[in-house]
């Protein structure tokens, strides 16, 4: 609809331009003959002799006797005198006509302007300027007469190449409209496509725990004596859903670009440390290995990325019956972890990251956080299989001063 309103205002505005561009073509076209009609019927007349009887001899050795546009010297209706007609022919005009067209003249003692059908009835231009006494009495009329075929094959040239002209540039400007319109509404576009993603797989990971919720509430309802007993496993399944839900609001305030980052020096061996001191390890056994590397990053994004790496790894990174065990390792800006679990499925790899969604159970929001934490950081999220069986991590970010 853009493209198509886009190019209908560009046609509009085209097709008055090329209106007025054809139009004033043929409006300077009449103009240039009537120009030379005008020059023609003010030199003949300059060269017409009246002393009681009308003298041609100073026209016959004129070069415009010989020249186009052709003339006519005639009474028209005045004291009759021999008509003079000039040498060459451009036109073939009936003698009648051009009678007429002097009397006409005579008549109203004024110039007479019009076009005229010549005898293959051709439209031609002409110009009757009346002949005068020293008495100012009109004695006669010179009557030029001038073809319009040169001046029309030239208009009609002009007017195919405007009009093949604007076919051009409307096809031109719809394609660019299309392209432009494109362009703009893309962004919009991707962000609704984007919002509708991520409420659809909000919805789905919150169904999970909300039917958990209600069979809880339930039980506890049918039986009020196990409600003490019930109330961890509801307090738990609330935590599930905030965390769900904040990620989700993390997420799209990172697709929308409204989240700043808060840019400054910091310590990833330190930073990585402390996170892992302050999250639940939940029985799992979690190892560190650390070399000092600053980088430029926000430390809350980036806390939060490596809080999801090692709460995935913790959840999901071990095999049925058994603890996690997780390895973390931070050297050179790259955050390594791995884990033992059943790894992941290199054709879901990409799933992982772009559809909020894992191949462990959880919702996969906080993997794709992690992306756009290290996508924003200018870094990267890879995940590979270990040979040895579980998955690994790396989430890697520009060193300070490299």
């Amino acid at each position: 609809m853009l493209t198509a309103v886009v190019t209908t205002a560009n046609m509009v505005g085209l097709i008055g331009f090329a209106w007025y561009l054809i139009a004033n073509d043929a409006e300077q076209g009449v103009a240039t003959v009537d120009a030379e009609l005008h020059r023609v019927t003010t030199g003949v007349s300059r060269l017409v002799a009246f002393d009681g009887a009308v003298d041609f001899g100073l026209v016959n050795p004129d070069e415009l006797n010989d020249d186009c546009p052709q003339f006519a010297i005639m009474p028209g209706g005045a004291p009759a005198f021999r008509s003079h007609l000039s040498r060459r022919a451009c036109v073939t005009m009936d003698t009648s006509v051009l009678s007429g067209l002097a009397a006409a003249s005579v008549s109203a003692a004024d110039t007479v302007t019009g076009y005229q059908r010549d005898a293959a009835g051709d439209l031609v231009r002409v110009r009757v300027e009346p002949l005068y006494s020293s008495d100012q009495t009109a004695i006669g009329a010179i009557v030029a007469v001038a073809g319009l075929g040169e001046q029309q094959g030239a208009h009609t040239r002009l007017v195919w190449f405007v009009v093949g002209s604007l076919v051009v540039l409307v096809g031109v400007l719809g394609a660019a409209a299309h392209v432009l319109s494109g362009r703009i509404i893309r962004p919009s576009a991707d962000a609704l496509g984007q919002q509708e993603v991520l409420l659809a797989e909000t919805a789905h990971d919150l169904r999970t725990p909300v039917a958990a919720l209600r069979s809880l509430a339930e039980g506890a309802q049918a039986n009020p004596a196990q409600a003490p007993a019930l109330v961890p496993r509801v307090v738990g399944l609330a935590a599930r859903m905030g965390g769900i839900i904040d990620g989700l609001l993390v997420r799209a305030r990172l697709a929308a670009g409204v989240e700043r980052l808060a840019i400054q020096p910091v310590w990833l061996d330190q930073l990585v440390t402390t996170v892992i001191d302050e999250t639940p390890a939940h029985g799992a056994r979690v190892t560190v290995v650390a070399a000092p590397t600053m980088v430029h990053a926000d430390p809350g994004l980036l806390a939060r990325a490596i809080t999801n790496l090692v709460d995935n790894a913790i959840k999901y990174g071990h095999q049925p019956g058994t603890g996690a065990v997780v390895h973390v390792t931070v050297a050179g800006g790259t955050v390594t972890v791995a884990d033992h679990g059943p790894g992941i499925d290199a054709a879901y790899a990409a799933e992982t990251f772009d559809r909020f969604t894992s191949t462990g159970g959880s919702s996969g929001l906080g993997l794709s956080i992690v992306r756009w934490v290290a996508q924003a950081h200018g870094g990267r999220l890879s995940v590979y299989n270990a040979d040895e069986g579980g998955a690994i991590f790396e989430l890697s970010l520009p060193v300070s001063g490299s």
